[in-house]
């Protein structure tokens, strides 16, 4: 990375950072999917897939509007989370177990990018760049919807199966 000189220098390159991490999310979700058990996390993980394929197309579409060529720089914290997340896969029991890991990985995810989704937005408000902050907040709340549905789903069942499983009944 350059020194960001101000705050558009920063801007773009945070851009760049969370470009990559969509797109190695777009790789890391399908992983997920085939290890999830429960059909409700399965459609919701299928469901942010699409999303995050169209958080890949909006972000070139954020490029575009501040004339910048989209281009990825490796987010190092995504690929940390990804990582840690097919840990998770690897050393839980498949089953609600493993459910529960995986949406507690993804909600890491989640909540990164909702941070930096949020950043974002800031930094196009204050830089007077509105085509860009509207497609972030978009993204934003996408983010955020999803995050709220992998809670549902852990606390309306995948949880509690999670806690009997194992357990002589």
């Amino acid at each position: 990375m350059s020194t960001a000189k101000n705050l558009r220098d920063l801007f773009v390159d945070e851009l760049k950072d969370i470009y990559w991490a969509e797109k190695a999310l777009t790789k890391a979700i399908p992983k997920m999917i085939k290890k999830a058990t429960s059909q409700e996390l399965v459609g919701a993980l299928d469901k942010h897939l699409s999303e995050t394929e169209e958080h890949v197309a909006r972000l070139e579409e954020v490029f575009a509007s501040i004339n910048e060529k989209a281009s990825a720089k490796k987010c190092e914290a995504m690929s940390g989370l990804i990582e840690e997340a097919g840990q998770i896969m690897e050393e839980t029991e498949d089953g609600s177990v493993r459910d529960a890991g995986i949406i507690s990985a993804a909600q890491k995810v989640e909540h990164y990018e909702i941070a930096t989704y949020g950043t974002l937005y800031s930094f196009a408000n204050t830089l007077g760049e509105k085509k860009a902050a509207s497609l972030l907040q978009q993204t934003l709340k996408e983010e955020k919807a999803a995050d709220q549905k992998l809670t549902d789903i852990a606390t309306s069942f995948i949880n509690s199966d999670a806690k009997s499983d194992g357990v002589l009944k």
